[in-house]
């Protein structure tokens, strides 16, 4: 759905979301975004937690990884398809 019909709809799309139904935003035909259940990002969110927990614990005894270190391996942005970071 593009972003000027999920502004002209919001309401509908809300009412999916509460529904289980993921709209995908999209800007001059290119993936943007989306609209999901408030269930999948709660998900989403805990998944991110426990591979830090995970990540974290790998690296516990280790004197040589620091704590920046190990945030910014985490949370550094994956490359995209170019090699660069997003």
């Amino acid at each position: 759905m593009s972003a000027v019909a999920v502004r002209a709809h919001l309401a509908e799309v809300v009412t999916k979301a509460e529904s289980g139904e993921i709209t995908v935003i999209t800007r001059k035909g290119e993936r943007v975004g989306a609209v999901v259940p408030i269930e999948i990002l709660d998900a989403i969110e805990e998944a991110a937690d426990e591979l830090a927990a995970r990540e974290a614990e790998l690296h516990r005894n280790d004197p040589t990884v620091g704590t920046a270190e190990l945030l910014a391996d985490l949370f550094d942005a994956p490359p995209d398809s170019a090699g660069s970071t997003a």
